[in-house]
């Protein structure tokens, strides 16, 4: 069985910021892939505090080497944390993820776009707005959405999971504003049955 190349890009979701690497959510969904028969190894260009630009700047230092299986995207919300606005965050995003698909061999279908979960959420919002932090990050994701949808690439909205935080403490790392292993989790679940298609369609071709 081949091993499938998978290239994780973002911020501190993406490298998993006050989790270990195992509860990474790319490694999670690594781990999943595995199981069904899909083993896979994951290459991860994130930090925590990046911006898109950043995330680019990023790329750009570390060794790219396409096509990849497979190509996840989760950026955003530092630029909505620093206030930067949805106009500059469609172009730069637009640029990331047509870098994207480039990285996937050029197929949209094998890049994976992740919602940007709502900080609002978390004991580190305790005291800030919370009704218009949620609002400024449903505003970048109907940004993200929109664009990744005229790509013609898979989007999967991990935000509802993120907001149950509230109620479920257990969701939140112990730095108390980045996930847990626990939603980390739920986010792989999610992320599973698409690339499993996704796997599956290249399989098939």
């Amino acid at each position: 069985m081949p091993v499938i190349r998978y290239l994780a890009l973002g911020d501190s979701y993406t490298i998993g910021e006050s989790v270990p690497e195992n509860e990474r959510w790319s490694i999670l969904l690594a781990g999943l892939l595995g199981q069904n028969g899909h083993p896979a190894e994951v290459a991860i260009i994130a930090r925590t505090g990046w911006t898109t630009t950043e995330l680019w700047e990023g790329i750009q230092a570390r060794e790219i080497n396409p096509p990849y299986d497979l190509v996840s995207l989760l950026i955003g919300v530092n630029n909505q944390y620093r206030g930067y606005d949805t106009d500059e965050y469609r172009e730069q995003f637009v640029f990331l993820l047509k870098k994207s698909i480039d990285y996937a061999g050029g197929n949209p279908s094998r890049v994976i776009v992740l919602s940007i979960p709502d900080w609002g959420a978390t004991p580190f919002a305790s005291g800030r707005d919370r009704a218009q932090i949620a609002k400024d990050i449903d505003a970048f994701n109907a940004v993200n959405r929109a664009e990744t949808e005229k790509a013609g690439a898979p989007y999967v909205d991990v935000t509802p999971v993120s907001r149950e935080a509230v109620n479920d403490p257990s969701l939140i790392a112990g730095d108390g504003l980045h996930p847990s292993g626990k939603m980390y989790a739920e986010w792989a679940k999610l992320a599973l049955p698409v690339a499993l298609r996704i796997l599956q369609d290249a399989i098939s071709r």
